[in-house]
């Protein structure tokens, strides 16, 4: 089959397309499925500078992907959710930028039909993400003010979404034509983080929902009410500001399954939550849908398209 691999970490010169066997079920819960689509994350791109070979080491060579969508071919044996022909997204267990990927079972979903298989398997991190920072974690119950540091991003608008569909104030962060995109999403307020200055225009935070981190995340602490809490997918937060503040901030890495995913899949089946792909690549621009990614300023999610319907 065809997929994208990697042989050494660097700059993105370092993918290339190659020929490799279809993966094999070997897991009596494992589902193989036809890939029709694939989510180029930051992740990725981390992985491939190595980076991450401290905290989430990977062995070379590498087929990148996490989450994928497309249609099951074949089932373990103890598989009893999914059959061959199902449309599905995926948390993938083999790499997803491929013709064909393997997933466990209690990683996979069936695929909203609402939804292209692009705008699919442009949920799975996202909606799973959300659901951890805003309701696991941030415990966000209706009613209360959220704030959403870079809103427009993929995760970031679906975080307004899900949000708002909680019930829940929303404040966004946005810049450029961000800023009508969150708007479109139902945020209740949106800040043009780099003309003007957040501690100035909200106050008494119950949440706030990092996604940009760098340096603008210690001025998040000053919107926080006392007991408010900061959680960040992006850099962990000062722990002497937390203590300064009186609030709870903590880092969080999603861990994305099939129940993580359920509360958002139903919001896009009612259509009450809008997938957003800023760009779709073929397979084999993988190279250019990462630095696409790398150049910043994405709103929205970048797709790889893979596998045509035949």
């Amino acid at each position: 089959m065809k997929a994208i691999q990697y042989k050494a970490f660097g700059k993105s010169e370092v993918i290339e397309v190659v020929e490799i066997p279809k993966p094999e079920i070997k897991n009596e819960n494992d589902v193989l499925i036809q890939v029709m689509a694939a989510s180029v994350n930051p992740l990725d791109i981390k992985l491939r500078n190595g980076n991450m070979q401290q905290i989430r080491p990977i062995n070379l060579p590498f087929v990148p992907g996490a989450d994928v969508a497309g249609i099951v071919v074949a089932t373990g044996e103890k598989v009893t959710q999914f059959k061959a022909g199902d449309q599905v997204i995926a948390v993938s267990s083999i790499g997803g930028y491929a013709e064909y990927a393997l997933a466990k079972e209690s990683h996979v979903v069936l695929k909203p039909t609402s939804a292209t298989f692009e705008e699919a398997t442009s949920l799975v991190v996202n909606i799973g993400t959300a659901q951890a920072v805003l309701f696991n974690e941030g415990k966000l119950a209706k009613g209360q003010k959220v704030l959403i540091q870079g809103a427009a991003g993929a995760t970031g608008a679906t975080m307004v979404q899900m949000a708002k569909n909680g019930g829940a104030y929303v404040i966004a962060t946005a810049s450029g034509q961000g800023i009508a995109l969150v708007k479109s999403l139902g945020a209740d307020e949106v800040i043009d983080y780099k003309s003007q200055d957040i501690t100035l225009l909200a106050k008494d935070v119950d949440l706030v929902a990092d996604c940009a981190g760098g340096e603008s995340q210690n001025k998040l602490f000053e919107v926080l009410r006392l007991g408010g809490k900061l959680v960040s997918i992006v850099t962990p937060p000062s722990t002497e500001l937390a203590e300064k503040y009186q609030v709870d901030a903590r880092f969080i890495s999603s861990n994305i399954s099939a129940n993580s995913l359920t509360a958002g899949l139903v919001l896009v089946s009612e259509g009450k939550l809008r997938p957003i792909v800023a760009k779709t690549f073929r397979l084999e621009e993988a190279a250019q849908a990462q630095d696409f990614v790398s150049a910043g300023g994405v709103n929205g999610k970048v797709v790889l398209a893979v596998s045509a319907l035949q």
